[in-house]
């Protein structure tokens, strides 16, 4: 266990501040990990598993619903932002304080003050969110422990200004690639200039007009870009080859494999000799006119709004649970060395949510 005890009883912006001065990069989550399987085996109210530094703790009161509070314990590598700092404004400063210790915290206060919710809960903290889809921990809970993460209705709590967000947009990135053939620069014309051949690729990107639509209310807005060129030999050497990464961003009303064919269908006819899927994480559904959403909306207030990045919302609905993002934080200030949090809204977070579950 780790030798840092979390204390419960501190409101959730103080418990941010101490989650914050636990540093967890991806990877290296193991001390949060235990801290907080350390705080919440203590509650006896709770039945708690791990598995890996993913911690699951449940309810198991009869309820007629059950309600899944879902948070990452990791951040993005520490830019000289740790320890946390308050300032006198109310605002609070550190690595993750934003992205999503604040929720993380929030979580716990639910699990630590509520013990008899009029919904049973299941409060699920996993590792490895901010790096490669293959280690997320919330993916490899769901293969080797789907019983854990059963429920109606799922809140993300990353952070998202104390709005809620609805579903999520999928994200695709594949690497179109041109040859060509080398050939000393001086005499170009006895080669074929693999980087030219790119041209009709960035001309398609440069010209489509992505679509905006609307779903369960919420206006979505695609985006298909170059992300990154590679090509090139030498300053002397005419390129044979040259690779075009391209992320589609795509809305929740489009399959993966839509998406993808989508894609295929653009470039058509642009010289790819290469068409190679780099990674794909399918979009979710808003879902938002399932009961416990709308009831979750009343509760919290607000307008919904659509997420236009990807987040764990989609592993959710993959299971058929639906799911929202809602959790204290501008989401524009996450994985920056000045990451903040205002602390007025980490309270109006835990309270909004203590509101709904005790109603």
């Amino acid at each position: 266990m780790a030798d840092t005890p979390l204390d419960l009883t501190l409101d959730a912006a103080e418990l941010t501040a101490r989650l914050v001065d636990l540093p967890s990069e991806s990877g290296f989550e193991k001390p949060l990990a235990d801290a907080v399987e350390s705080a919440l085996r203590a509650l006896p109210h709770l039945t708690v598993d791990r598995y890996g530094n993913n911690v699951v703790a449940r309810t198991d009161l009869g309820r007629a619903e059950r309600v899944i509070l879902a948070g990452h314990l990791d951040t993005v590598p520490i830019a000289d932002n740790v320890p946390s700092r308050l300032d006198e404004d109310g605002v609070l400063w550190g690595c993750g304080t934003c992205d999503m210790k604040a929720g993380v915290a929030v979580q716990l206060r639910i699990a630590a003050t509520v013990p008899a919710p009029n919904r049973d809960l299941t409060f699920v903290f996993y590792d490895n969110e901010e790096v490669a889809a293959d280690l997320n921990g919330l993916g490899h809970v769901a293969a080797a422990h789907p019983e854990w993460l059963r429920g109606d209705f799922a809140v993300l709590l990353e952070p998202s200004d104390g709005q809620v967000e609805g579903g999520c947009q999928g994200t695709l990135r594949v690497l179109l690639r041109t040859t060509g053939e080398r050939a000393h620069s001086a005499r170009g014309w006895m080669g074929s200039n693999a980087v030219h051949a790119a041209a009709p690729i960035l001309a398609r990107l440069a010209a489509y007009e992505p679509r905006r639509p609307v779903i369960d209310g919420l206006e979505y807005r695609e985006g298909l870009n170059a992300v990154r060129v590679e090509g090139g030999v030498a300053g002397n050497v005419i390129p044979d080859e040259c690779v075009v990464t391209v992320n589609f961003r795509y809305a929740p009303d489009r399959s993966e494999q839509e998406a993808l064919e989508h894609v295929r269908e653009v470039f058509d006819g642009c010289g790819v000799a290469g068409f190679e899927v780099d990674d794909h994480s399918g979009a979710a559904l808003p879902g938002l006119s399932h009961p416990a959403a709308a009831a979750f909306i009343e509760a919290v207030g607000g307008t919904p709004q659509p997420k236009f990045g990807w987040t764990d919302v989609s592993r959710f609905a993959a299971l058929g649970i639906p799911a929202v993002n809602y959790g204290p934080g501008n989401p524009h200030l996450a994985h920056r060395r000045d990451e903040r949090v205002e602390v007025a809204k980490v309270l109006a977070g835990e309270e909004r949510l203590r509101a709904w579950l005790t109603a």
